[in-house]
């Protein structure tokens, strides 16, 4: 008397369906990834392709902090991904390409000197 029958509800009242539920619910998480990629991701990429153009650009007579701090001039740059740096005079270093933190003073470009030299 006091308990009333339970009806089964429809499958399609039961379950929101269509393309306007599915941006409900994955909506913040495309954004959220989207405010990741241009603060984060996209940023982080430009600086990694700009120091990887550093690196190759290093020539001998550039002055170049490596990651341990140590200022130096490039006396020999190797093909083979090493460089020759005196840190003082008379003392040479070798250490790896990948290891160049920053470029302090780039040189001029060998070309220039040799057109400037016949001029």
């Amino acid at each position: 008397m006091f308990i009333s029958p339970a009806f089964a509800q429809d499958a399609a009242a039961a379950a929101p369906g269509g393309i306007n539920a599915i941006l409900i619910q994955f909506g913040p998480l495309i954004l959220i990834f989207i405010v990741f990629y241009f603060l984060l991701i996209r940023p982080q990429q430009k600086k990694a392709k700009a120091h990887r153009e550093m690196l190759s650009n290093v020539r001998r007579g550039d002055r170049i902090v490596t990651t341990g701090g140590i200022i130096g001039t490039v006396t020999k740059a190797e093909g083979d991904g090493e460089l020759q740096v005196e840190i003082a005079e008379g003392v040479k270093i070798r250490v790896l390409r990948g290891a160049v933190s920053d470029v302090l003073a780039k040189t001029d470009p060998a070309k220039a000197d040799k057109e400037d030299a016949k001029a």
